[in-house]
């Protein structure tokens, strides 16, 4: 076998290893609503965790789905996962996702600074 054949397989391969192994929507939402938990929790740093854990388990949830299901835009395109957020009519792309992994960029961070802010001065 040629090098351009043996190349052309293992190309092959590692794209059908990417395909069956992409994140699903579902992995990538609970990614998303993890770090976004983590995010609500150091951003708001309430004196009273217990109180902040029991409304997060009251409210926190129902919150963060909504939030999900309307500002986070994820994009399959079957090699790779691309996520991005909208907000005030902007879009960034906030991370991805490959090979069952899902990978947040620090982007997320500084567009959770920005969104915690407008809602505090809300």
């Amino acid at each position: 076998m040629s090098k351009t054949r043996i190349f052309a397989l293992l190309l092959v391969a590692i794209m059908l290893g990417s395909i069956l192994t992409n994140p699903s929507k579902e992995q990538v939402e609970t990614a998303i609503k993890e770090k976004a938990k983590t995010i609500l929790q150091q951003k708001l740093n309430y004196a009273h965790k217990d109180a902040m854990e029991m409304g997060m388990l009251l409210f926190g949830d129902k919150i963060l789905k909504d939030f999900v299901d309307k500002n986070i835009q994820i994009t399959n395109y079957y090699l790779f996962t691309l996520i991005r957020i909208k907000w005030q009519g902007d879009e960034t792309p906030i991370g991805g996702g490959a090979f069952k992994k899902v990978w947040l960029s620090p982007k997320i961070d500084e567009k959770a600074e920005e969104i915690i802010g407008v809602l505090k001065n809300l």
